[in-house]
């Protein structure tokens, strides 16, 4: 167990060989971290792997089995109470009061925050007005989209002006519209200097974020700038290069890709396919290969790996590493 006993200057959360037991069960396994003030910082991994797990364990509301963290300068061990002042939470499943309008909710969680009559009123308008909120003031919650549900949560989250926002899978069922909407939202906030720490499950969202960090079954397994995680050498090794095969038959193709000597890895990206591939292995010879038989290749090029492939190629070798450990 970590013994320090102060916060790394400037980090918004730093974290420390966090462990979460549940009876026999290791949920959070010695993972640590540092997120830096005014940074989007996505973490990622598949459902059960501990998100949710390690921002509980953030916001001091299960306690560290071992290891250490710092939240907004204190220790979460230590001040639960006061951490849970200084940040928002927003969880997964809409929270908010349904039978309340969206002015009603904005006034309830106002005062469970304990904010006085004046600064409450002038909290209101300024979350109003930054989230687009004005035309539903009068609205039931319960009537809203799922996109400005998301978006009235969001400006309860931050209605004491925290300076730290967690965000659990803020984007989950809500509409590409929305989740581009709510995306632009929290870009303007982290302008304004507020941190984020938001969990998600969309590559695309991963790829907006400043940093990165990816969560597979308690253990973590990548972290840092979505470039730098495009130059590890777990997802491209020396020797080998990524390409894009374009086919209207990519399940045929994938199933045959995959036997060929020299591809080391092939998953299907919508019409597709991603494929890992030794470099004495030339593009017209797997274009031929291909054609003689039988599948349509429209287009073979070369391809800088995405955050996803990033993710595939972890969690392929993390699977096999478990595999092995089981044997």
């Amino acid at each position: 167990m970590s013994t320090a006993s102060q916060n790394p200057p400037e980090a918004s959360i730093s974290a420390e060989h966090l462990v979460r037991r549940f009876g026999q069960f290791t949920a959070v396994n010695d993972v640590s971290f540092r997120v830096e003030k005014g940074e989007i910082f996505g973490f990622l991994g598949p459902n059960g792997s501990g998100k949710t797990t390690v921002i509980k364990m953030l916001t001091g509301l299960l306690p560290l089995s071992e290891g250490s963290a710092w939240v907004e300068g204190l220790d979460v061990r230590t001040n639960s109470e006061d951490v849970r002042l200084r940040i928002g939470y927003m969880s997964q499943n809409f929270s908010l009061y349904p039978d309340l309008t969206v002015m009603e909710n904005l006034q309830f969680y106002g005062r469970v925050y304990g904010l006085d009559p004046a600064r409450l009123k002038r909290r209101i308008e300024e979350t109003i007005q930054l989230n687009g909120l004005g035309p539903y003031t009068d609205r039931l919650s319960a009537r809203l989209s799922g996109g400005w549900k998301q978006r009235l949560a969001l400006g309860c989250a931050m209605l004491h002006e925290p300076k730290l926002l967690f965000l659990d899978e803020p984007t989950a069922g809500i509409d590409p519209v929305a989740r581009r909407q709510l995306w632009d939202l929290l870009f303007e906030l982290s302008a304004h200097g507020i941190t984020f720490f938001v969990t998600t499950h969309y590559m695309d969202e991963a790829e907006r974020c400043s940093h990165v960090a990816y969560i597979y079954y308690g253990k973590l397994i990548a972290d840092g700038t979505p470039n730098s995680l495009r130059e590890l050498p777990d997802v491209q090794p020396d020797g080998t290069y990524r390409v894009e095969i374009t086919t209207p038959e990519v399940t045929r193709a994938l199933r045959f890709t995959r036997t060929l000597p020299g591809i080391r890895s092939a998953t299907i990206f919508g019409q597709s396919i991603h494929a890992l591939i030794d470099q004495h292995l030339e593009l017209d010879d797997l274009r031929a290969q291909l054609s003689k038989n039988g599948i349509a290749v429209a287009e073979i090029r070369p391809l800088a790996p995405s955050l996803e492939d990033v993710f595939v190629e972890l969690t392929y070798k993390h699977q096999a590493l478990l595999e092995a450990a089981r044997v």
